[in-house]
């Protein structure tokens, strides 16, 4: 019996033994990959009647992990058809406003309902011209720190353009790993305003991904950039003969500026004369008026800029320290644009909103719409050796501009595209909405289109598909004129750019009936102006 005993306890022994390392194995596992992607599908949202019209998935990305950052994001399938419609990624600007900006008020299918706020939820609409109607997007909360991204080291809001970029390639290739299905879809990664700045740089990281034959292969397309930031001193130097054009300041303050600030970049002069009219500039002209929509009311109590970050920002740097209550925002004005931004604040800040949205518990204590107290260094002097090299690649390019926005001019826009050296195949021209000038557009031999934005673009998302020109009774002797046209344009760019074209099956054209003014270049690039939209183009109709 003994004998017995002591064999079963060897056999335990022996058990445990090999349990063990099991053990330590899964805990391992556990440890390094539960974390490295996580997501719900979200079915209702608080403040919104009935269930959403549309597939809303919310969920985790591990992006660093030797700090444990991990990216929050929503993915929103397409209405259309979401197998073969393009995937987008989208990226908010600041740095670090969350994208949930992106995502309620520029081109998701939400909406803010903008009434008075009586202290109960906030309600929701849906936004029936939203992008998702034909496109997969991912919005994604980027860099740590914005939304509701976290770190759980502080070391790892250390951020910069580089890390920004970096960890949104390294959430795009495990999200796709994740969702193989759309690893094949055409795939265009897009962002406004500062992201306009990284954008580009994601794109190229991809690029390089694909040249390493690094798996999975991306079927990059091309990129979307709005009201872009591009770190260059055309940024800021652009906006005071915009602001002059527009009639802010007068003809004899504009000359004195150019007399004294000739061949100054204006964020950092060193004449004294130009520094004195610049400081005048910015105290007596831009603190007056809304920068990011000249024409609409200015609302400095706002407790946010809802614009993207730029400007200074009242109630991020009163951020409170851990064991401290939080200061509510106050509300501005009813016709303020940012409003709905505070409408915002108080619809995140709901437990049952972060309990719908699978947020985990504890990791953010605010949630606030742009987050200024997390250190960042915009240390990319310029972005533009980026855009040469997807152009020179082939890969399109879509850059539109509110032509009502001082913080980042669309002539800035313009004169950075110039650099560019890419030919122009369709020249500057209007593109209309319900038989109303919309914005204006050109498109570049190099697949890039630059458009300024007056309402906003209608149906930008089937820029991508083969286009055809078609017609009836008399227009039917107008459409081949029109075809005939587009394919000279080519010829002409070809016979004088014999060296810089691609392959004729590579060239493409923007409908004439798009509702822009636009100019097409011959290397794929396109710019569109949007009419009476700002810096938070587009917004309502994109």
């Amino acid at each position: 019996m003994l004998q017995l005993k002591s064999l079963e306890q060897q056999r335990r022994k022996k058990k445990a033994k090999m349990e063990i390392p099991l053990l330590i194995v899964s805990l391992i596992f556990l440890c390094f990959f539960s974390s490295a992607l996580s997501f719900s599908v979200v079915t209702h949202l608080p403040g919104f009647q009935g269930p959403l019209p549309f597939y809303l998935e919310t969920g985790y990305v591990e992006v660093d992990l030797e700090h444990g950052g991990e990216f929050f994001y929503y993915f929103i399938e397409s209405e259309n058809k979401p197998a073969e419609d393009p995937l987008f990624l989208w990226l908010t600007g600041g740095p670090r406003c969350t994208v949930f900006n992106g995502l309620v008020f520029e081109i998701g299918p939400l909406k803010f309902v903008t009434a008075e706020y009586n202290g109960s939820l906030p309600s929701l609409g849906y936004h029936p011209y939203a992008w998702t109607k034909v496109a997969n997007v991912i919005f994604l909360d980027s860099p740590l720190g914005s939304g509701f991204s976290y770190s759980r080291k502080y070391e790892g809001y250390d951020a910069n353009d580089t890390v920004w970029s970096e960890q949104t390639y390294k959430f795009l290739i495990q999200w796709l790993v994740e969702h193989p299905q759309f690893i094949s879809n055409p795939l265009y990664i897009a962002g406004d305003s500062y992201a306009g700045k990284i954008v580009p740089m994601v794109a190229k990281r991809i690029l390089d991904g694909i040249d390493e034959g690094k798996e999975p292969l991306l079927n990059l397309q091309g990129y979307i950039i709005g009201n872009p930031a591009t770190g260059g001193k055309v940024d800021r130097n652009s906006q005071i003969p915009y602001a002059h054009s527009m009639g802010i300041i007068s003809d004899d303050f504009f000359e004195m500026i150019q007399k004294s600030c000739s061949g100054q970049d204006y964020r950092t002069p060193t004449d004294p004369q130009c520094q004195m009219y610049l400081t005048s500039f910015n105290n007596s002209f831009l603190s007056e008026i809304n920068q990011g929509h000249i024409l609409e009311v200015n609302c400095p109590i706002c407790y946010l800029n809802a614009l993207h970050g730029h400007g200074s920002t009242t109630f991020g740097k009163r951020i409170l320290k851990q064991n401290q209550n939080i200061i509510q925002p106050p509300f501005p004005d009813l016709s303020c644009r940012c409003y709905a931004s505070t409408l915002a604040y108080y619809w995140a800040n709901r437990g049952i909103v972060r309990k719908a949205l699978n947020v985990r518990k504890g990791t953010i204590k605010e949630w606030v719409t742009c987050n200024r107290h997390l250190p960042y260094t915009k240390e990319l002097k310029s972005n533009m050796k980026y855009h040469l090299s997807l152009l020179q690649r082939g890969y399109r390019a879509l850059v539109y501009s509110g032509d009502h926005d001082l913080m980042i001019p669309f002539s800035g826009t313009k004169q950075w595209i110039k650099p560019l050296n890419s030919p122009i195949v369709e020249n500057w021209r209007s593109w209309h909405v319900d038989g109303q000038v919309a914005g204006y557009t050109m498109t570049y031999f190099n697949n890039l289109t630059f458009a300024t934005v007056k309402w906003l673009v209608e149906h930008t998302q089937f820029i991508s598909n083969p286009l055809y020109i078609a017609g009836d009774s008399y227009a039917e002797k107008i459409v081949p004129m029109v075809a005939k046209r587009i394919l000279d344009g080519y010829k002409k760019v070809a016979a004088d750019n014999p060296m810089k074209i691609p392959p004729l099956h590579n060239a493409r054209c923007i409908l004439t009936h798009l509702p822009m003014y636009t100019m097409t270049y011959s290397n794929n690039l396109t710019f569109v102006i949007v009419k009476d939209a700002g810096h938070t183009t587009p917004e309502y109709r994109p």
